[in-house]
């Protein structure tokens, strides 16, 4: 059974997802947040396996509670599922930097959220590798953002740099081990030992720190 809090400050809107979740038959509501901070009491009282986050909120935004609700659960966190209005909303960005596992449209068709919700908890992101990449790219177009000193990156080996940068280029563990001649595990290897020394909980928050250390070029993705 997948454990699911829902976060949304519209009563409307949150009762209606609280709902489509409680007729799936292998998901349960684990509790109902209207505000951020509600959110994360509830993320450590209840332990989910899925947060539907929205973002903009009165007293604690999705972004900031994002971030408060992972930086306090242990080694398996929640996967967080941001919900937002606009499929290019600059918090959208922010949310991939916080940690979170995707976004969903919160005008979505009910089968594709309760699908979502199933390819959260298995640990995989919500969307393809080239809609992040298309999403840092015009985010930092439009933001024209600063490159940023990466505490721990000179610890990073050549082949984790490597790795690293392949992954901020959009490319599928496949095809990773395709450009470096290795295997699709040692791949995997590479980027757990990357995502540890640089202190990173998701595939999303690497891209978004290739894009930002200046390792890929937000112009040309490479």
């Amino acid at each position: 059974m997948i454990k699911v809090l829902v976060v949304d400050d519209q009563i409307l809107v949150r009762a209606g997802f609280a709902a489509l979740i409680r007729a799936t038959p292998d998901l349960e509501v684990a509790g109902e947040a209207s505000g951020g901070e509600e959110a994360v009491a509830l993320a450590g009282a209840t332990r989910p396996d899925v947060i539907l986050m929205d973002v903009r909120m009165p007293d604690l935004n999705g972004i900031a509670a994002t971030e408060r609700i992972l930086a306090a659960t242990g080694p398996v966190p929640p996967k967080v599922l941001i919900l937002t209005t606009f499929d290019l909303d600059e918090y959208v960005y922010d949310a991939l930097r916080a940690g979170a596992s995707g976004f969903l449209l919160k005008d979505t068709p009910p089968e594709r959220l309760i699908a979502a919700v199933r390819t959260i908890a298995a640990g995989d992101m919500l969307f393809a590798p080239t809609v992040t990449r298309r999403l840092v790219e015009a985010y930092t177009r439009e933001k024209d953002t600063t490159l940023v000193s990466w505490a721990g990156l000179d610890t990073l080996t050549a082949r984790e740099t490597e790795v690293l940068r392949l992954v901020g280029r959009a490319l599928s563990n496949g095809e990773i081990a395709d450009e470096l001649c290795v295997s699709e595990a040692t791949v995997k290897t590479h980027l757990n030992r990357t995502m540890a020394k640089l202190g990173l909980s998701s595939r999303a928050q690497v891209v978004a720190l290739a894009y930002e250390s200046g390792l890929v070029s937000p112009r040309h993705g490479r």
